[in-house]
């Protein structure tokens, strides 16, 4: 790029270009998320006048319990704490079944297949974190629930996960809610459903029980499922599941109770859940009465550990729906794609009634079909023999076999033909994956708009980057190739899954090329000892965490040196806190040299014990040798974690006040003397007191990051030649891999909520969005933070030079046109793949989450994070 002046007009190309990113996110997203179009109203029996009413249910009252993140080798396998369930499933008083749970796998989108029987919106993975959104609700929406309702021969009640309430406002004739991110509760959002059992179970005055649990997936998201927390949590739900059958065997009005007990979906082997792995999509579902005997499955359990997660009979969650439907005596819900899952059609001996009980889902499912594709596909003229022996589509080769299915289905009765239901099923599993896999209506127009606005802002950016950056084109040489790989990238799925790679060995390149530079400079031995410096901490930080979604879960640092060995992992802990507790001291330089003591020891203090505090919550067996001493000697014992951690925050946020004020006192000294030489004070002791609050947000085993990263930072700070976009680069390549060794991934199972409750008793939903952004992304913050102070060290040295022009709003300037560049491209790129992948077998499990994590990295780490606070640290240090 040819050398221009600094001006206006590159100004406003920054500033449009910055515009148009979030237009393009939100234009791309309504095109890309729809919501799909339903049949309204309630289901009515349709009337079969070769078939007369509809068959006798067995069961007129259900108890439908979900036990949050309940994964299938929880139940079944050896190393279970379900004993007492297993030996149902042995007496054949509970039928098992691995149910598949579709990404993306969590609370709300599962729950609606489960109660739907249809297929959500991926974009309720977004809604699912919002506690006070009611867009999403089913109220108006044909659910079992609402047929059990319109039964009217009971009260609903609810116990459990508040996602019901949400989900079903005006439903329920008693409840009692309990929020679903209070993780670090194991034991008192259980209790609180399992104290209303005994009573209800004595009731006689409702027909439908719901009861949700959520400890379980809380344990996972805090420890995993191998803590030692989770076999206990199994052995107390087993406890519950014989609470509840025990009074289905002894009390007369429960004869008829259908009791079923699920998860909504499972976890991975980190322990949390949201993308598509074996252990996310495979909970376990069991039809629980003494009644089932009848159905003859010959299981048995426990059975061994199968990496697969798949034990005995698999089914699709929305299976459940027309399975209730049957068992129950109520009309399948309109928007079912569920299968009656055909073990259960035993308890019906009469052929006619198995029959009639299949017809009437293969009705269902067709209005769906006939909705989507017209009527005139069932039209004879359309069934020919010529036509149907040379189906054109998917949906036309399903009518002609459903041509078939009808005209055979009184000739089964006759002969009492098990074939016909075999091979009615099977069509009813066909038509299930066809319209399952067009469950998304994309507006193309809008998706093409998106990615256009998008590219038009790459174009703009790159324009203002080229009038604001004075250097020759051979400079951008690198960032070219970092833009133009990473943009490739974004349309393999193996690449997105294992993203991290790509930042690892791009930043490892990087620096090992920095190295090379900086023998070039005034001190090589010195600049040659920095970068090896450098280069090892890099090393260390790409293996701290496994991550990525192949091999998430497998050995790392972390497993392997950090929680096996809690001495060491309290050392490094101690050692990042210490020296946290020197760079406050420092950076607080104005302040009386007691002031500064007391009040960084304090503050760290508060830090560190509230650590300490957290895990013994967590993980109590972390917490030894000098942390427990730590804990047994703290002055605030008996405290709770919520007013801890906001001793935390509050001492942060006067140490916040203190620091604005010191950069605003230095800000008017340089601006009444200009030639006297200053330091950006106040602007490093903010990077300081964020980085003690990152620590407080972190998990403990990521604390020892930030020692690392202060090594990175003192290399950079050290290079004597490093140029501005050396600068830039070095500041996009460190974010993405903090955010990768922290463990962060592209799949949604990766966010941490584990600290998002810190100093927060009830559910304020900005809050918690702020704890949980600083918890995933705590590093890339960090290195916004650092490159500021870095970008304000590069001013004062050119100034110092006599390089006028290129000093103060000129650096950031040319700082914010190489990240916009990159921000505006990435988003491009991910636009256009999801476009150009749309029908991708993946694109539910690997580029739709990719798309979330672009949208937060382009709002929120782009513009809320790198221009909006680092634009803000960087003019108050100026």
């Amino acid at each position: 790029m040819t050398q221009h002046r600094d001006g206006r007009g590159s100004t406003l190309l920054l500033v449009a270009a910055n515009i148009l990113i979030p237009f393009a996110i939100f234009i791309f997203a309504t095109g890309f998320f729809p919501y799909k179009p339903l049949l309204p109203g309630l289901a009515q029996y349709e009337t079969l006048s070769d078939y007369g009413p509809p068959p006798e249910p067995p069961f007129d009252k259900l108890v439908f319990m979900v036990i949050d993140a309940l994964r299938s080798d929880f139940v079944y396998s050896t190393n279970s704490g379900f004993l007492f369930t297993q030996g149902l499933i042995s007496n054949g008083d509970a039928i098992p079944f691995t149910a598949h749970a579709t990404s993306p796998t969590v609370t709300m989108p599962r729950l609606k297949a489960i109660t739907t029987g249809s297929i959500p919106s991926f974009l309720d993975v977004v809604l699912n974190l919002d506690e006070g959104d009611e867009s999403s609700s089913l109220a108006s929406q044909d659910t079992w629930l609402a047929q059990m309702k319109a039964k009217k021969s009971g009260k609903l009640v609810m116990y459990g996960d508040d996602t019901w309430l949400k989900l079903f406002p005006g439903t329920f004739d008693r409840e009692d809610g309990t929020t679903s991110f209070f993780v670090s509760d194991f034991t008192e959002v259980d209790n609180n459903v399992t104290r209303h059992i005994s009573d209800e179970l004595k009731r006689k005055d409702w027909n439908t029980m719901v009861l949700h649990y959520l400890g379980l997936d809380h344990i996972g998201h805090k420890g995993g499922p191998r803590s030692p927390h989770m076999i206990p949590k199994q052995r107390e739900m087993d406890k519950i599941v014989q609470q509840i059958f025990t009074s289905l065997w002894s009390q007369s009005h429960h004869s008829k109770t259908l009791f079923v007990f699920c998860g909504d979906h499972g976890m991975n082997d980190a322990g949390n859940h949201g993308a598509s792995s074996a252990g996310e999509t495979s909970p376990a579902l069991l039809f629980v009465s003494p009644k089932l005997q009848a159905v003859q499955t010959n299981a048995h359990a426990p059975l061994p550990e199968n990496e697969s997660f798949q034990f005995y009979s698999s089914v699709e969650q929305s299976d459940i729906a027309p399975t209730l439907a049957a068992l129950l005596g109520f009309p399948i819900p309109k928007n079912n794609l569920g299968v009656l899952i055909p073990e259960f059609l035993s308890m019906w001996p009469k052929k006619e009634d198995q029959v009639q009980l299949l017809l009437r889902n293969a009705h269902q499912i067709l209005d769906i079909i006939t909705a989507a594709f017209g009527p005139e596909i069932l039209d004879a003229a359309n069934l020919t023999p010529e036509n149907c022996a040379h189906p054109q589509t998917d949906y036309q080769e399903l009518a002609c076999e459903w041509q078939d299915i009808s005209d055979a289905a009184k000739h089964a009765i006759v002969a009492d033909d098990d074939v016909w239901i075999t091979k009615t099923t099977k069509w009813l599993r066909k038509a299930q994956s066809l319209m399952s896999g067009m469950a998304s209506n994309y507006d193309v127009p809008r998706l093409f708009i998106g990615a256009g606005v998008a590219l038009v802002a790459v174009i703009l950016a790159i324009t203002a980057t080229s009038k604001s950056i004075p250097e020759p084109a051979s400079s951008f040489v690198p960032f070219g190739g970092i833009v133009l790989s990473y943009g490739i990238m974004m349309f393999a799925s193996s690449y997105v899954e294992e993203e991290q790679h790509f930042w690892y060995w791009a930043t490892t390149a990087w620096f090992g090329l920095l190295g090379l530079k900086g023998f070039r400079s005034n001190s090589p031995s010195i600049q040659g000892m920095g970068s090896v410096m450098a280069l090892f901490a890099l090393r260390v930080i790409r293996g701290w965490n496994q991550t990525g979604q192949k091999f998430a879960g497998e050995s790392d640092i972390v497993k392997r040196f950090v929680t096996s060995n809690p001495s060491l992992l309290w050392f490094l802990v101690g050692c990042t806190y210490l020296w946290i507790h020197r760079e406050i001291i420092s950076s607080l330089v104005s302040l009386p040299r007691s002031v500064r003591y007391s009040g960084a020891t304090g503050l760290v203090l508060a830090g560190i014990t509230f650590k300490v505090a957290f895990t013994n919550e967590d993980a109590p067996e972390l917490v030894v040798g000098s942390a427990r001493k730590l804990l047994d000697m703290d002055l605030a014992r008996g405290a709770s974690l919520v007013t801890r951690a906001r001793t935390v925050f509050y001492g942060l946020g006067f140490g916040v006040v203190v620091a604005v004020g010191m950069a605003i006192s230095a800000k008017r000294k340089r601006a009444k003397f200009p030639s006297r030489k200053s330091g950006d004070q106040g602007i490093a002791a903010l990077r300081d007191l964020y980085t003690l609050l990152a620590m407080t947000q972190s998990r403990t085993s990521n604390i020892p990051l930030f020692l690392l990263f202060n090594i990175i930072n003192q290399y950079i700070g050290a290079s004597e030649n490093l140029t501005l976009i050396d600068l830039s680069i070095s500041s996009l390549l460190l974010q993405f891999t903090a955010f990768f060794a922290f463990g962060g991934s592209n799949a949604i199972s990766s966010v941490d909520l584990s600290n998002a409750y810190n100093g927060i008793a009830d559910f304020n939903a900005p809050i918690v969005g702020i704890l949980t952004y600083i918890s995933n992304w705590a590093g890339s913050i960090y290195w916004t933070f650092a490159t500021v102070n870095s970008l304000l060290a590069l001013s004062r040295k050119r100034k110092e030079l006599g390089d006028a022009a290129g000093t103060g709003m000129a650096v950031w300037k040319g700082h914010v046109a190489i990240l916009t560049v990159f921000a505006a491209s990435s988003v491009a790129a991910v636009m256009m793949a999801c476009t150009a992948l749309r029908t991708h077998l993946f694109i539910w499990t690997v580029f739709s989450p990719k798309y979330l994590y672009c949208v937060a990295w382009g709002l929120g780490q782009h513009l809320g994070v790198n221009l909006a606070l680092g634009g803000l640290l960087f003019w108050l240090g100026m």
